[in-house]
């Protein structure tokens, strides 16, 4: 029973199943209401209070209509998340893979324009890592990014593991980067002073003092005066290394 359970929670999908409409002794639609709204709205309230906060009832309250109108579009909660996620995907600016540009630009654009959409909306991480993403923008992007990876040179065998290589590390980088300025902005401080503040007070604790002594050297040569431009100097030379691997890879053949 419960492996029938997975398998059908496996398959669910607010892209995979027809929306019924629920007539709840109504003859018409809500006026004023489409999905596309009630989509745009679900991100700005997700961007403006966190995942955690959201409900059907704060976004009814927000389109300023009862909370039985919304299921006129949605089913249920996570079909609206699921919605919501892949409208964020539709953000991204994709290259062209079929011109002929360098596929290492191109690969440095959609993983930087992955880690601006992850850090923008620190909701989409959780989200993107419960639902099976196969929104259409979600599709485009894996589209293109498949695309990109095959110019590499790569055997066909090693393109899905190059892609997770590259797109994983971004992921993870994109998520505890987009939590921490979460973090700053709940305690109404900037970046650097919330990284000060931080940092301060690990310093005062032993346990992880020295730790942080024997991270200075290694801090101050990476450079950077705020924490946004560490960070950047660290995502670029991460990945550059990726992509100089892919280079070894191909040359080894």
């Amino acid at each position: 029973m419960a492996k029938a359970a997975a398998g059908r929670a496996a398959r669910t999908s607010v892209w995979l199943e027809e929306k019924t409409r629920r007539s709840g002794g109504r003859s018409a639609q809500p006026s004023g209401l489409d999905r596309r709204r009630i989509t745009e709205v679900t991100v700005r309230l997700l961007d403006a209070e966190g995942l955690a906060k959201f409900s059907m009832r704060r976004l009814a309250t927000e389109l300023n209509v009862t909370a039985m109108s919304v299921y006129w579009y949605v089913d249920t909660k996570d079909d609206l998340l699921e919605l919501a996620l892949d409208a964020a995907f539709g953000e991204l600016r994709l290259p062209d893979p079929d011109t002929a540009g360098d596929w290492r630009d191109q690969l440095r654009a959609l993983a930087t324009e992955y880690r601006a959409l992850l850090v923008r909306h620190p909701w989409l991480s959780p989200l993107a890592g419960t639902y099976l993403n196969i929104g259409p923008h979600h599709l485009a992007f894996h589209r293109v990014v498949q695309r990109v990876m095959r110019r590499t040179g790569l055997p066909a065998h090693g393109v899905t593991g190059a892609i997770s290589a590259v797109f994983q590390f971004v992921y993870g980088y994109g998520t505890i980067e987009g939590h921490f300025f979460a973090r700053a902005a709940e305690t109404g401080m900037t970046p650097d002073e919330y990284f000060q503040e931080a940092m301060s007070s690990v310093t005062d604790v032993p346990e992880t003092a020295e730790v942080v002594e024997e991270s200075k050297s290694l801090m101050a040569a990476r450079g950077g005066d705020t924490v946004a431009e560490m960070m950047d100097r660290d995502f670029v030379f991460a990945l550059d290394l990726l992509v100089a691997g892919i280079e070894a890879m191909v040359e080894r053949g």
